[in-house]
Order: C-alpha cells, then sequence, then structure tokens
C-alpha cells in the first residue's frame, strides 16, 4: 500500500513541466534510452521548453549508444554504470559548451535513463534506471539522484506513459524540492500506480543531501510499500538486487540482531561452512545476507523506530555485512524473491524454533493450496535449509530436528525433507551460546546492568558503548 503525505499536493505532469520550463534558470539536457524516450515529450508539450532544454537525444542503437557513453562490462545496456555514464557525459558536455558569462544564474541538469520493457512472453522482465544530476545553485557542485525501477505491466505503451510521468516526477522533486529528501520520495508516484512501477532502488549523493543515509531510503521503500525488499552494502550504499544477486549461491539468515549476539555469528559462521561445501555452490560467486524483515523493525508501538534500525544497519555494516530489509513474512515469499535473480544453489540459516512456524498451518490459509502451495515454492528451487539448534535453558534438553515438535499429520513431509536433506542440522555448533537471546540482550543494555559485553561478538560491545545504540547509557559513578 503506497503511503502518501496528506499535505503533499499532486501536480500532473504537464503542471510540473510547465513550472520547470516557466523557471528561467533551470536549463540541461535529457539523454533517453530504450522505453524511457518519454519524459521529455511532456515539457515539450507543456510549452517554454526553448527556455530549459539545451539538447534532448536519444542513443538508441546500441552501436551508437556505445560510441557515445562507452562499452559496459557484459555489453549491457540497462544498468547503473551505464545510466552514471550518461549523466557524467552529457553534464560534461554542457559545462563544455555553455559560458557561464552567458548564463550566469543558470542552475545546471541532467536527466537519463535507460529502459527495458517486459514483454507479454515475460511480463515482468521489463525494468530501468532513472537518474538526474543538478546543481542547487549556479556556482554549486552537483547531486546526484538515482532510482532502479521494475515495470509489472505487460502493455508497452502503458510502461512508457508510466516512465515518462515517474521521469517528470523525479526532476520536478529535484530542482523544486532538493531541500526536502521525503517530498522527494513521495512525489515519485504522483499519477503512477505502484501495480505498474516498482521502485526499489534510490540513491542521494552530493552535498545538498549530506544530510541523508541512503540506508534510511532503503527502509523507507519498504515502509512506503513502493518495493517488498531492499538491499545495501557494508559500506552502507545502497544495491539493486538484480546486479548484487543476479546467477549467485545465496546464503541468508533472518534475524532481529537487536543487537548481533555470539548465537548469530556463531550460526552464519557454522551455516557458511556447511553451505561452502555443497556441489553446486561457487565461494567466489556466494552472497551472505543478513535479512531484517519489516514487522523486525517495528516497535512495542507498531511503528519502525528508524533510530533503532540505524543501530542494527551499524553494526551489521562494521561486520562487513549486506543487509536485506523485506517485507516477506513468510520463508516462501523470501525464496521466491531469490529466485527472480538466480537459479543457483540457495541456503538458508533458521533457528529449530523458526522450523517450526514454518510447519504451522495457520501461516498459509490465505493460499488457495495452503501449505502445499507454500512448501512448493520452497522445495521445487534448489534450496536448503540449515537448522541451528535451541536450547530453553542451560538445564533443559537441545531440540535439533530429531526431537522438533511436528503435527502427525504433517510428519511424513517432515520426514520427506529430511531424508532428501533438504533440511538439515547444523551440528557444528558452540552449546555454549545456545542460552543467549537477543531480547535479553537488549534488555541488559538498556538497563545499565553489566554482563551484556560477553554475550555480544568482540569489538560489538565497544560499538555499543561508544556510540550509545540501543538506548545504552554508561552508568555514573557515585560522587
Amino acid at each position: 500500500m503506497i503511503q502518501h503525505d496528506p499535505q503533499h499536493v499532486v501536480l500532473s505532469p504537464a503542471q510540473k513541466a510547465r513550472r520547470i520550463n516557466t523557471n528561467s534558470d533551470l536549463y540541461g539536457t535529457f539523454a533517453e534510452i530504450g522505453v524511457g524516450q518519454e519524459t521529455v515529450r511532456h515539457f515539450f508539450r507543456a510549452g517554454g521548453a526553448s527556455q530549459t532544454i539545451a539538447k534532448a537525444m536519444s542513443a538508441y542503437d546500441k552501436d551508437f549508444s556505445n560510441a557515445i557513453y562507452g562499452p559496459e562490462p557484459g555489453n549491457r545496456f540497462v544498468c547503473e554504470s551505464r545510466l552514471k555514464n550518461m549523466l557524467r557525459h552529457e553534464y560534461g558536455l554542457m559545462i563544455e559548451r555553455l559560458s557561464r558569462k552567458d548564463h550566469p544564474t543558470k542552475k545546471f541538469f541532467t536527466f537519463a535513463n535507460t529502459v527495458a520493457g517486459s514483454s507479454f512472453e515475460r511480463p515482468h522482465s521489463g525494468h530501468g534506471w532513472i537518474g538526474v544530476r543538478f546543481q542547487a545553485g549556479p556556482d554549486e557542485p552537483t547531486n546526484d539522484v538515482i532510482i532502479h525501477v521494475r515495470l509489472h505491466d505487460p502493455d508497452i505503451s502503458l510502461q512508457q506513459e508510466s516512465i515518462g510521468v515517474l521521469g517528470v516526477n523525479l526532476l520536478y522533486g529535484c530542482l523544486m524540492h532538493h531541500n526536502e529528501p521525503d517530498t522527494i520520495m513521495t512525489a515519485l508516484y504522483d499519477n503512477v500506480s505502484r501495480h505498474v512501477v516498482e521502485v526499489d532502488m534510490i540513491q542521494m549523493n552530493g552535498p545538498v543531501f549530506s544530510h541523508v543515509d541512503n540506508r534510511l531510503l532503503s527502509l523507507q521503500l519498504v515502509k512506503r510499500g513502493y518495493t517488498d525488499a531492499v538491499l545495501f552494502g557494508p559500506d552502507g550504499q545502497n544495491l539493486q538486487a538484480s546486479e548484487a544477486l543476479y546467477k549467485k549461491n545465496i546464503l541468508a539468515i533472518r534475524g532481529s540482531f537487536r543487537p548481533v549476539t555470539k548465537v548469530n555469528i556463531d550460526m552464519i559462521m557454522n551455516g557458511y561452512n556447511m553451505f561452502i561445501k555443497e556441489q553446486r555452490v561457487d565461494r567466489q560467486n556466494l552472497q551472505v545476507l543478513f535479512e531484517i524483515t519489516l514487522n523486525n523493525l517495528r516497535s512495542d508501538t507498531g511503528d519502525v523506530d528508524e533510530k533503532d534500525f540505524i543501530d542494527r544497519a551499524d553494526i551489521l555494516c562494521s561486520l562487513g555485512q549486506t543487509v536485506l530489509i523485506s517485507n516477506y513474512q513468510e520463508y516462501y515469499k523470501l525464496v521466491e524473491y531469490f529466485s527472480r535473480y538466480t537459479k543457483a544453489r540457495m541456503g538458508l540459516i533458521m533457528g529449530v524454533n523458526n522450523l517450526i512456524d514454518v510447519f504451522d498451518e495457520k501461516y498459509y490459509r490465505h493460499l488457495n493450496g495452503g501449505m502445499l502451495e507454500a512448501f512448493g515454492i520452497l522445495f521445487t528451487r534448489d534450496l536448503k535449509i540449515y537448522i541451528y539448534p535451541s536450547r530453553a535453558s542451560s538445564t533443559s534438553e537441545i531440540m535439533t530436528t530429531v526431537n522438533m515438535p511436528v503435527h502427525p499429520r504433517l510428519r511424513p513431509l517432515y520426514d520427506y525433507l529430511l531424508f532428501n536433506k533438504r533440511l538439515v542440522d547444523i551440528g557444528t555448533f558452540d552449546p555454549n551460546v545456545l542460552h543467549i537471546f537477543s531480547k535479553q540482550v537488549l534488555d541488559l543494555i538498556r538497563s545499565g546492568k553489566p554482563g551484556w559485553e560477553e554475550l555480544v561478538p568482540p569489538y560489538v560491545d565497544n560499538m555499543i558503548k561508544d556510540n550509545k545504540l540501543f538506548g545504552y547509557e554508561p552508568v555514573k559513578a557515585n560522587a
């Protein structure tokens, strides 16, 4: 569900184009490839385009495109590097050819996109990159806003129309609301349907966005309903799934990571060591993901706590991890998402308590095929699930797949998955960390009680203390 600010005034593409055209200080170029050759049309039709448009072009032929912008790795034309080369080249030409003496008050911009449409044979294959490079003032350095979109309507004319409107929205937001990143995001879907276009990556860089954390932008995309999953890397920069996950082996672990504990590290290390020994796993082509669901980010009031999210992200990034934020409550939806980008072997690491939930039929009542439909999605893929044991207390029995409670009606299915090694126990676990639970660690941190430092990985305790993460406050000595 798209979330809109009730105070936001929705303008039509024609109104936005006309406001830009009548602003004598805005001057720029348009370069569009593929399905995306629709944005500049709005500015020509609005009138007064000669005051705004220095050049409009389409390097549609692949040889011409490569001659202008240079070839991309793998001879790709719809990729982030092509878009960035387009922005760099076209903006550079403008600076080179237009004298500041003749245009002392102009704020230059370049709009670019490269988009491949979907088809009736592949109705959800369309995607593209759209970006703007612009100045906030005549003598100021440039800023960039880049988005990636997925197209869901098989009708090529509707795809073109939607991309055109989305391009106008992005350009208008950058030029008119660059001091309000939230408004730029809100206005992206003015007169555009989420059912037709999905925005699954956004990046804002430059002096006017120096206060913007791109990880929060990723979170906002999921929170607002613009997309169901986003990625960002160890450097905090947003990633596009089709590039980060393309044809890769994927190993994912889901958790709250609030904070990361020794249990989380024991799970990922042992699961990883098992996964890389699989026959169809290429260690050099493997992407490990720490996944946090939107539900795991909600506070007790039901809202998403952005400070709490950044605290978790800071720690995971410092550990060199790639983070996935998703709105996929059920694991089968997560695996379906991965399957868009790869047919290589995938792995999930989960605690035995999570596996109990996977075999709970109440989570599949909304599916026509019930649990069997969900399991069909899960296990018709090349997937293995690595199960980490659980222990309720230091005196309790360790629970594994051997003694996990399973409803008798589901026992044949469960045994089948065990027999075919689609469910595998992690046997090389550290029994000394099984008693650690993130919630207990969080309670200790917030209460100021000692002892939690021994429950988290090395250096994580120092990060929490130095940056006062998760509400940590140093205990003041008595005067």
